[in-house]
């Protein structure tokens, strides 16, 4: 079969590598229908390896470079393992990608993505980014009728969107503020009007993500190269400031900028990943009672189900976040060129494969 194998920084590699074989048991094999690329996949090409095992194997997979990448998917299942029940050959599914040991601390009190060993399908496992995957049944969600395997594949993504306004405890009516309109922000936004927030605003400095923000539903939008964004949130909620605010940029002034703008007694949830130490004053912490919370990945029956279910009803929209559609040989020369030379333009690559 085809697959995007990564082999080292700077190096992947569209290639003809075995396909899966027979599934074990408890296992899947899939034809993928549809695999987004994203961030993580940039970052693993050019600064990598970041999370991709390429001296020892994987505790959990087995497995070191190379490896097949792809973590945000769905297809058709092709073949069933001993002792699946919950699917047969046909079923159409997306997969939450993550593997955990289902043993330690974390894993017991069901904080699977907290998991000592936590692995990921497409970066300590050959992932979705090739004809054909294997999986265990266990990580797999149904798709509802109707959500084309496209769509389906940004489940992955918006899951984490659920996750932090699990995570934000929102509050039906609270006011909430989104520091970043890439893909995760965009669905934050979509998320948090979903799960029943007053107003949304969304803080983002290109204007096209700005624009894409006020059709999913944000109230309003604040570049912060023009305007100071504590000011304005402030000005937007009556002097007070927004009661959640979730950070999904990633960017360290814009994780000082995000605590600084919430209320006082307010929540700020961490999405995004900082790639730099940034320094703060806690001081204002304690003065002000606002609460940090990190929020990583999402959980199988909690998250990622209820992305798979908001996304078949309609409640969360894909397709304006989709930027292009490419085949599997086109993801290096295309689709991460896209990701890496045009942000103003790009927020989700789908690759077919």
């Amino acid at each position: 079969m085809k697959a995007a194998v990564w082999h080292a920084r700077n190096d992947i590699r569209v290639e003809n590598v075995p396909d899966p074989g027979e599934p074990g048991p408890g296992d899947l094999v899939i034809r993928v229908g549809a695999c987004g690329i994203c961030g993580t996949d940039l970052e693993e090409y050019r600064d990598g390896p970041l999370f991709i095992p390429v001296e020892t194997p994987n505790p959990l997979t087995g497995r070191k470079a190379p490896l097949i990448l792809g973590h945000e998917f769905a297809g058709e299942v092709m073949a069933v393992g001993k002792g699946v029940k919950n699917f047969r050959v046909g079923d159409r599914l997306a997969p939450d990608v993550l593997i955990y040991c289902g043993e330690c601390y974390w894993c017991q009190r069901h904080e699977v993505s907290l998991c000592d060993k936590l692995a990921a399908l497409g970066l300590m496992g050959d992932g979705g980014l090739a004809e054909y995957c294997a999986l265990p049944a266990a990580m797999a969600i149904a798709l509802p009728n109707g959500l084309s395997y496209d769509h389906a594949a940004l489940a992955e993504p918006l899951s984490v969107a659920v996750r932090a306004i699990r995570k934000g405890r929102l509050r039906a009516g609270e006011r909430v503020a989104v520091f970043g309109g890439g893909t995760i922000g965009q669905f934050c936004v979509q998320a948090a009007r979903a799960a029943g927030a007053g107003e949304i605003f969304l803080v983002e400095p290109l204007p096209a993500r700005r624009q894409l923000a006020l059709q999913l539903g944000a109230s309003a939008t604040i570049d912060p190269l023009a305007e100071e964004t504590r000011e304005r949130l402030r000005d937007l909620t009556g002097g007070i400031g927004p009661d959640l605010v979730l950070e999904a940029s990633g960017h360290a002034n814009a994780v000082t900028a995000a605590i600084h703008a919430a209320r006082k007694g307010g929540r700020i949830v961490l999405v995004g990943l900082p790639v730099r130490e940034s320094s703060f004053n806690f001081f204002h912490l304690v003065a002000t009672e606002k609460e940090v919370i990190g929020s990583l990945s999402h959980i199988y029956d909690e998250d990622y189900a209820t992305a798979v279910r908001w996304l078949g009803d309609g409640r969360v929209l894909a397709e304006p976040l989709i930027s292009a559609r490419l085949p599997l040989d086109a993801l290096v020369s295309e689709g991460l060129y896209r990701l890496e030379n045009q942000p103003g333009e790009t927020l989700k690559v789908i690759i077919r494969p």
